[in-house]
């Protein structure tokens, strides 16, 4: 590629973290050994940056990262995934991350990843203003004060839609790894890659909720309960891939933990929810909608549209098409939980929070679905780990020099 060629493209790019120059020299960056220590002590300043922060209080979110990337948090990591075999552990080189535009601190999880495996990170990350971007980079760029060293291995842009920069930046990656889902994934697959240089792709997924009605009346606290719902999906509109778009009840109580769980849910959404008109109205439009095509479902009754709930009568392949956000939920008596076999063998279902016994699901996932990756209780579908969408992150992002 020609100079001016190559500044022409880097010119189009709107830098939140590094510039030009830190793109042009990480080529020629050394790459690290995991949880490398000057890695995971910048790490834990900038989480001591975010927690000090009062602005990060308003965002569990920011919370939730801010203590992920603690040092304790990431020795525990380091514990799990690195082993001492005699050989020698290395990051690919250079990372090109493609965040989701949706998820606000999903591009900060990525490029976290990418660091603790010893690489050097470009992360195209959200277009969309969110505040939490604004208070995560000031922490990342407070960091390079005592930490100079990790600085140019992180750059953070912005751009819209653009061939040839994904072009550019494809083919200089290592490894690229891609959050937007399927269009987005086959648009970056338009941009070839070297290749030595690896992929890690996270497409369109669905996940859901299994709630055992005896466990959850026996609850002391069902507005913890509540919370930690809310969290999981109407904390990003129930946009994430791990947001539950259906809750599945089992046990013998359902109708009356029905009548609770959604009561002190719709109390916490009132009180903490920015609701918008247009997401009533979309919400409600797609529940007619799915009731034409399934005239034996039913649309709930609630005194407002934060909630929308359709109880199904049962579960086929395809139900997903009707998915909405904002709250919207389908809703499933189960007695027996390979009736959900059908639905769950789909590659696009991706995690089931529960509350109740984790033990409950494992003969559905023993059945030999070809879905579910995670399995996790309500409150933590969004808790990131190194072993996301089946991938093992850690193996994917490093490579193993032998030694004899």
């Amino acid at each position: 590629m020609q100079q001016n060629s190559y500044n022409e493209i880097l010119n189009k790019l709107i830098f939140l973290v590094g510039d030009v120059e830190t793109i042009a020299a990480m080529g020629s960056l050394k790459t690290n050994q995991p949880f490398d220590k000057e890695i995971v002590e910048y790490l834990n300043d900038v989480s001591r940056i975010l927690m000090k922060n009062p602005a990060s209080r308003a965002y569990p979110d920011v919370i939730t990262l801010a203590f992920w990337m603690r040092k304790g948090s990431v020795e525990k990591i380091r514990d799990k995934f690195y082993r001492d075999d005699g050989n020698v552990h290395l990051g690919r080189g250079l990372a090109f991350h493609i965040a989701p535009s949706n998820v606000p601190v999903n591009y900060a999880y990525s490029m976290i990843t990418g660091l603790l495996t010893g690489n050097a990170n470009i992360v195209r990350i959200p277009s969309k203003d969110f505040p939490q971007i604004t208070i995560i980079n000031k922490a990342i760029e407070q960091g390079f004060k005592t930490h100079p060293e990790v600085k140019p291995y992180i750059c953070l842009v912005r751009y819209e839609k653009d061939f040839e920069i994904n072009d550019y930046l494809s083919s200089v990656a290592d490894v690229r790894v891609i959050w937007g889902g399927d269009k987005t994934i086959a648009e970056i697959r338009k941009s070839s890659l070297q290749p030595r240089s690896g992929e890690i792709t996270f497409a369109d997924r669905f996940s859901l909720a299994v709630i055992n009605s005896d466990y959850y009346l026996g609850l002391d606290n069902v507005d913890h309960v509540a919370e930690n719902f809310y969290n999981d999906t109407y904390m990003t509109d129930q946009n994430a891939c791990t947001s539950p778009r259906l809750v599945v009840w089992t046990g013998n109580k359902k109708a009356e933990a029905k009548k609770v769980f959604w009561s002190t849910l719709h109390k916490f959404v009132r009180k903490k929810y920015i609701f918008r008109p247009i997401q009533g109205i979309n919400k409600m439009t797609s529940a007619f909608l799915f009731a034409v095509e399934e005239p034996n479902a039913k649309i709930e009754p609630h005194e407002d549209n934060y909630i929308i709930r359709i109880r199904v009568p049962d579960l086929k392949d395809g139900l997903m098409e009707y998915k909405d956000n904002s709250g919207y939920f389908f809703e499933y008596d189960c007695d027996d939980i390979l009736e959900l076999r059908e639905i769950c063998n789909s590659k696009q279902c991706q995690t089931i929070g529960y509350i109740g016994n984790a033990e409950e699901i494992l003969p559905l996932v023993r059945s030999g679905i070809k879905g579910i990756d995670r399995i996790v209780p309500v409150g933590k579908t969004m808790d990131f780990e190194f072993i996301w969408d089946g991938y093992n992150l850690y193996e994917r992002l490093t490579r193993i020099v032998k030694v004899n």
